[in-house]
């Protein structure tokens, strides 16, 4: 198999897909996961109120009952959060494959405790069994972006990273359906929609033992450089894998030269510490961008155009979710990772401005209410050309080896903090702005757009290597000791590839 990338044709194997197909198991882990408690809520709801009830002898409050299921549902973002700051914790000791193989341990412990929460009585169980999902969800989101990137060749990169995203939107449209009345979302079946998470563990399990480890660990991290020939030769499908061979050498020597890239190292280093804002803001413009806003808008915004199953409609939002993260698959090594995060929060900003006025102007002007619709699925289609996809793989991009880890740590934890923060005061901002609560997210796509434009590099066609040196060439160039740079700018040089540099 081949695929074209800007003049060049690279050999995509089996044994590639089949590693970066394995990993992305875990994002659709962390999609269904995400989106599994949604449909059973009232069925929950009513399993807390009878099982507190039988327990203490008393009426259960509404005020309780709010508490808990809003708990069921945070606690999952918390475990996240710590989940992956932990990242740099397993990666570095057990390596990239054997941690996600190791951490899917969390996945039967979270999925048994939910799926028996039912037949135990026992609220807690369910709130546990979440919490430990997070965890591993959280884990998830650092491992599987990082294996990717660390196993795919320079000019595929882009597109193999993309699969992470597609995992998550695929779980959780899987998620959405079986959540269906007429599948598992019944009173009977809601403890095995919970569960379910379990077969997924297992199948990742035996399928990684067939997967090969990152070879950038074998041989900077093991200095095991035979193996790490032997993977690259099974990957790429070729005897000559010198030249990636080379760079990682280039790499590790690099590396033994630095020092320990701990988190705090990655704010106070100035080498690292634009790349790190850069992450962090990219985590920010995924989650403030309005999306699940939107997804919790859908339904009514569906009621209201008339359609009597909105729950379709939903699920309609959910496979547009899917087939746009397989065109962004597509067009990232076309178009770059910078340029389609641009078009996608542009667009984004359009749709969030018509969605306000069509909200505003529902109950005077009948027909916006079909363009309402189509600026639903317009934003929803535009997240995942680029601040769906981009952020979770462009960060394992911008860092060299040796601070990586603790870099996808910081950026997996400001992704869930952002998106607890999100899911706790949105219904307040709603219930205050109404349906102007998309002006909100129509400021921070501007200001996310203005970033981008101005602080992020094009990374498309560029080596590990290649982009942390634009970034340290930019740190000496801003130093108070370093003279001011006179030829050429390097966030310019960043952001403006040369023609020799994108065709290899």
């Amino acid at each position: 198999m081949a695929l074209s990338c800007s003049g060049l044709t690279e050999k995509v194997t089996a044994s590639l897909i089949y590693a970066v197909s394995v990993a992305a198991i875990g994002s659709l882990q962390f999609g269904y996961n995400t989106g599994v408690i949604n449909a059973p809520e009232k069925i929950i709801r009513a399993f807390f109120n009878r099982t507190l009830s039988q327990r203490s002898g008393e009426t259960v409050s509404p005020e309780l009952l709010t508490s808990l299921w809003s708990l069921s549902v945070a606690i999952f973002s918390v475990g996240g959060m710590i989940g992956s700051f932990s990242v740099s914790l397993f990666v570095n000791r057990f390596g990239r494959r054997n941690s996600m193989l190791l951490v899917n341990i969390l996945a039967f412990i979270g999925g048994a405790l939910m799926a028996l929460s039912k037949i135990a009585k026992a609220v807690e169980m369910l709130i546990i069994g979440r919490f430990i999902i997070g965890l591993f969800c959280g884990l998830c989101t650092g491992f599987v972006p990082m294996y990717i990137s660390e196993v795919s060749p320079t000019s595929v990169r882009g597109a193999f990273g993309t699969l992470n995203q597609l995992g998550i939107v695929v779980g959780i449209l899987v998620a959405q359906i079986f959540g269906l009345e007429g599948i598992m979302g019944t009173e009977t079946l809601w403890p095995l929609l919970l569960g379910f998470t379990i077969l997924p563990a297992v199948l990742q399990c035996v399928a990684l033992l067939f997967c090969p480890e990152s070879p950038r660990f074998l041989l900077i991290n093991k200095m095991e450089e035979e193996k790490a020939e032997t993977v690259l030769q099974k990957l790429r499908g070729t005897q000559d894998v010198s030249q990636d061979i080379m760079e990682m050498k280039e790499e590790s020597a690099k590396m033994s030269q630095e020092k320990k890239a701990t988190v705090p190292e990655l704010f106070r280093s100035p080498n690292y510490r634009q790349a790190i804002i850069i992450s962090i803001m990219l985590q920010f413009s995924q989650q403030l961008s309005g999306i699940n806003a939107v997804f919790y808008y859908s339904t009514g915004i569906f009621e209201r155009a008339g359609i009597t199953q909105p729950v379709y409609a939903t699920i309609g939002a959910g496979v547009v979710n899917t087939v746009f993260t397989v065109v962004s698959l597509f067009l990232v090594e076309r178009a770059g990772r910078r340029t389609l995060h641009l078009v996608g929060l542009g667009g984004m900003a359009v749709c969030a401005a018509v969605m306000t006025i069509a909200l505003a102007l529902k109950d005077t002007v009948q027909w916006i209410r079909y363009i309402s619709i189509v600026a639903t699925f317009g934003f929803v289609a535009l997240f995942e050309i680029g601040p769906g996809p981009i952020p979770w793989f462009i960060v394992a991009e911008l860092f060299s080896q040796g601070p990586r880890p603790a870099a996808m740590a910081v950026a997996g934890c400001s992704n869930w903090t952002s998106n607890f923060l999100v899911g706790m005061l949105f219904p307040y901002a709603e219930k205050v702005c109404g349906p102007y609560v998309f002006l909100i997210f129509l400021v921070f796509l501007v200001i996310f757009f203005i970033f981008t434009y101005f602080k992020v590099p094009e990374t498309k066609g560029r080596t590990f290597e290649d982009i942390s040196r634009g970034f340290e060439e930019q740190a000496e160039a801003s130093s108070p000791s370093s003279p001011p740079p006179v030829e050429k700018d390097p966030m310019v040089e960043m952001n403006n590839i040369e023609p020799d540099k994108e065709d290899a």
